[in-house]
């Protein structure tokens, strides 16, 4: 019963697991669809081809349980083959991945304004995908669970470039936030917002990673490295739709400090004392919809990937 635990039992709970967060993105991906974003075409394509990706990857592994367990009931040999849902899940893991660190990258760029940020971490998460990419194929040539002790060099190639391109992103989103505080108590709460959903996005994705590395490397003959590998797709896909639906809710606040439907009939309301000069406006009819609050002291944007655009000083009151 142990050698069973080790092998089929740690794959059903990256199963559960898997299926589970599964749950949690098709409810994202419903949200996105009924709240009413104003993106560009490359950005729904891009959370379409991630939902179709989960969906086709959380069902062959389910197909995979039903192969162990059912299928190959009275037929324990099979635990020593590696199923093809399983050795796809790094390829499945790969592209997920690289989707949203590019995403994320791109945030990086809109607050930095550096292309030398953008051009590294879409280096470093390229590496990520081709070595995700040649480990899974490899794994389905091998096909045998006990020979895949071979792809070690490979599997640590792949990780650790990806490991480092979320922790990367994640760091540089949360210095440079920090660094955009204006001092005022609803944007800073805004900033706040978008620096704990940076860290949060760096620390599941690496943690997960890192349990597959670190299992992989420690126990190839055990099956605990698909506990790990087996939900990280999802990790990605629920990163980057929560920072997608997080949008709603950062406006949200941003109405709360000031009504910005109101600076189109009475901007005389907005007019602060002469000392904090300040305005709110909201600019749409483009592809991404900036809300601006302009004060005395600093002009923080915020876009439709909520993260600020642009910080500035200004002396500007409409």
């Amino acid at each position: 019963m142990g050698g069973f635990a080790l092998t089929l039992g740690v794959l059903l709970v990256g199963i559960f697991f898997n299926t589970y967060l599964f749950g949690l993105v098709t409810y994202q991906f419903a949200s996105y669809w009924r709240t009413k974003f104003n993106d560009p075409w490359p950005i729904r394509m891009m959370v379409n081809f991630l939902f179709v990706l989960d969906c086709s990857h959380s069902a062959f592994v389910i197909y995979m349980a039903w192969d162990y367990c059912v299928a190959n009931y009275n037929n324990p040999a099979v635990l020593q083959l590696a199923l093809w849902p399983l050795t796809f899940t790094p390829i499945a893991t790969a592209i997920a991945s690289f989707i949203t660190q590019t995403f994320l990258g791109w945030r990086v760029y809109r607050l930095t304004h550096s292309y030398a940020l953008y051009g590294f971490i879409l280096l470093i998460s390229l590496l990520a995908c081709i070595f995700g990419m040649i480990c899974g194929v490899r794994a389905m040539i091998i096909a045998l669970s006990a020979k895949l002790v071979v792809l070690q060099h490979l599997v640590t190639a792949w990780l650790v470039f990806q490991v480092f391109a979320d922790v990367f992103i994640a760091a540089t989103l949360g210095l440079f936030l920090w660094r955009s505080k204006t001092g005022f108590e609803k944007t800073d709460s805004v900033v706040n917002r978008l620096i704990r959903g940076a860290i949060q996005t760096g620390i599941f994705a690496a943690a997960f990673s890192l349990g597959d590395l670190i299992s992989f490397l420690t126990a190839p003959d055990a099956n605990f490295y698909g506990m790990f590998a087996i939900p990280i797709g999802r990790i990605y896909t629920n990163t980057l739709l929560d920072t997608l639906l997080a949008r709603s809710e950062l406006r949200n606040k941003l109405n709360g400090a000031i009504d910005l439907d109101s600076t189109r009939q009475a901007p005389s309301r907005l007019r602060w004392a002469a000392a904090t000069a300040a305005s709110a406006t909201v600019q749409q009819g483009s592809n991404i919809q900036l809300a601006e609050i302009e004060v005395q002291k600093d002009v923080v944007v915020f876009g439709d990937d909520g993260s600020p655009q642009d910080v500035k000083s200004s002396m500007h009151a409409v």
